[in-house]
């Protein structure tokens, strides 16, 4: 990349250096200064041994005359991983790590770009690196820029293939730079309190059986590798599409994910066709969100899911094709920021194209499916052949059917359309800044004795997996619809 930068900043300055005049005059005077567009550089934290991507600043001359540098040297050297680019020219060894004899004329400028690979500190906590970035002038006088990281020692797995039961462990994060596989008749347990960081490539590959053993208070946490930002107020990890997200194949059956936040993935899980006499997924307590593709699709497979939030993707936050489903106390939220273009909050059909997919079951109980549109709800049945879905004490962001033989297939349904319910929406939640990227699907608790339509409406349900909320938090005896219980001050 640094040659990159060199050549690029060569021709620029060739293209700046014909604009200038020969005559300019170039000062000595101790009172004639650069100035900078920052005194500090921070790159953020990092992985040991794992490159940052590149920030700049720049320098400035307006002192009303010209400026020589006798150089620019890192005060360290080469000792702290900083790898510098100033004005075309690298700090590396062929030159002593330094720029000699610059000039930056009256009114001018240079760039500076800075990367990093810090080294192994071995250390259990981010540590924090610094050196300064020296520029001489030729009158003497020495003026400095700061640039630090916090370096974080981390596992670094590359080629991961899990051939026996296999449990994923370690003292430091667990940093995933390609695709980990689990092959056929293997199972790869994910304990609780653990984190996996993915490059944008990597994903999790499943033949054999996945297992996330999250709980409440330890949760599993898969998400991508970037842990600077993208702008001041936007991390990385708030971003969609950071990694590739989790494929159960075809012979992947009774994999669990228990109180596990997935997110900021590509697709966030896919399952491919299978046998629907086994299940294929069980999803309890957890998240998918934030997904550049699906947050779920399952084609023609059994999953099951409980107290589970599927919230804000490009394409549908679920999408079910054919097979066996059972949704409980689920929560669909579709407010994606990135793309007015995105896709249902929920979807369920019996087709891909031409080829069709028996919807043998699709049950949903005490769910709550909202999001921007006016309709997010889709229910696409070709030539009426799909009889065996029914929606029971569940909010749904979508206009009451005018077929009234329809109805059969919703008992005590909210039909929160943008009519009856202009409040409804991100009026649900307690958070949808779309502009800052920052969601919380949380029931809003509003003034004066309202609330949502959503608390106090669903169905009680004598079965012990729900007698908890997505956080572990205890339902009352009138429990509100959605994966969130209201919690009373």
């Amino acid at each position: 990349m640094m040659k990159k930068l060199t050549i690029l900043f060569l021709l620029a300055s060739v293209v700046m250096m014909a604009a200038c005049s020969d005559d300019d005059s170039f000062s000595t005077s101790t009172g004639n200064l650069l100035s900078f567009s920052t005194d500090t550089l921070r790159l953020d934290t990092t992985f040991s041994n794992v490159p940052t991507p590149t920030k700049t600043f720049w320098v400035y001359n307006n002192s009303g005359d010209g400026l020589r540098l006798a150089n620019v040297r890192l005060a360290q050297g080469n000792q702290t991983g900083f790898r510098v680019n100033v004005d075309g020219i690298s700090l590396d060894a062929s030159n002593g790590y330094q720029a000699n004899n610059l000039e930056v004329r009256n009114k001018d400028s240079i760039r500076v770009f800075v990367e990093m690979t810090s080294p192994i500190n071995s250390a259990t906590t981010p540590q924090q690196i610094t050196d300064n970035l020296i520029f001489t002038l030729e009158s003497g006088v020495q003026q400095k820029v700061n640039l630090n990281v916090y370096s974080w020692d981390a596992e670094l797995l590359k080629g991961l293939n899990v051939t026996t039961n296999t449990t994923l462990t370690g003292s430091k994060p667990i940093v995933l730079q390609d695709t980990l596989k689990v092959t056929a008749g293997a199972t790869l347990t994910i304990p609780a309190g653990t984190t996996l960081y993915f490059s944008n490539k990597a994903a999790i590959d499943v033949h054999g059986t996945l297992r996330c053993e999250g709980t409440a208070d330890n949760p599993v946490v898969l998400r991508g590798d970037r842990l600077d930002w993208m702008f001041s107020y936007l991390p990385y990890d708030r971003v969609s599409g950071q990694w590739r997200g989790i494929h159960f194949h075809k012979d992947s059956y009774d994999n669990v994910l228990m109180y596990t936040d997935l997110h900021s993935a590509y697709d966030g899980i896919v399952c491919d066709s299978s046998n629907t006499a086994q299940q294929k997924l069980l999803l309890a307590n957890s998240t998918v969100h934030n997904c550049q593709g699906y947050g779920l699709q399952a084609v023609s497979s059994t999953v099951e899911a409980y107290n589970t939030q599927f919230s804000n993707t490009l394409m549908d936050c679920a999408s079910f094709l054919g097979g066996k489903t059972t949704l409980t106390h689920c929560t669909f939220a579709q407010f994606y920021p990135f793309d007015g273009n995105r896709g249902a909050a929920l979807r369920i059909s019996n087709h891909l194209g031409d080829k069709e997919y028996a919807l043998q079951s699709f049950d949903i109980v005490n769910s709550l499916i909202t999001g921007y549109a006016d309709d997010v709800v889709m229910v696409d049945n070709r030539d009426n052949m799909m009889a065996n879905y029914q929606f029971d004490h569940c909010i749904l962001r979508t206009d009451k059917p005018k077929d009234t033989t329809l109805l059969t297939h919703f008992t005590d349904v909210i039909w929160e359309n943008t009519k009856d319910y202009p409040a409804g929406g991100e009026k649900q939640f307690v958070m949808v800044d779309a502009d800052k990227q920052r969601f919380n699907f949380h029931l809003l608790k509003l003034k004066d004795g309202e609330k949502s339509a959503a608390v106090d409406a669903g169905k009680i349900l004598n079965d012990t997996r729900f007698a908890k909320d997505h956080d572990g938090k205890p339902r009352d005896n009138k429990p509100d619809i959605g994966c969130y219980e209201l919690m009373s001050n």
